[in-house]
């Protein structure tokens, strides 16, 4: 399984600008992202701290496909695309996108 996974940083504007990065984030973008040809599952987190230290994030989201070649395919399509346009109008510059490939071979007794 390849998951593309996307950390989001708080937008500047306290509480509001949090709440207006929700809202967009859940009623317009990701409805574009569900259409997305190849995508398995979606999933979508709270960050609510990170253990020892402070931290700028807000919220994280996974998008699994079935390996590396289904993910470009879909972020090719018209569907993410437009997520993606959307996405840098709602949240400009706060979003880190890592690749996230399987390792079963590094957990132990494998």
């Amino acid at each position: 399984m390849t998951t593309l996974f996307v950390l989001y940083r708080r937008p500047e504007g306290g509480a509001e600008a949090l709440e207006t990065l929700e809202r967009r984030y859940r009623d317009e973008h990701l409805p574009l992202v569900a259409e997305t040809p190849g995508l398995l599952a979606t999933r979508i987190w709270r960050v609510s701290e990170a253990l020892g230290t402070e931290t700028d994030l807000a919220l994280a989201a996974a998008m699994d496909f079935d390996d590396r070649g289904a993910l470009d395919a879909g972020l090719r399509s018209d569907p993410m695309r437009a997520a993606g346009r959307l996405l840098r109008e709602i949240a400009p510059g706060l979003a880190t996108f890592l690749v996230l490939e399987d390792a079963p071979d590094l957990l132990p007794g494998t």
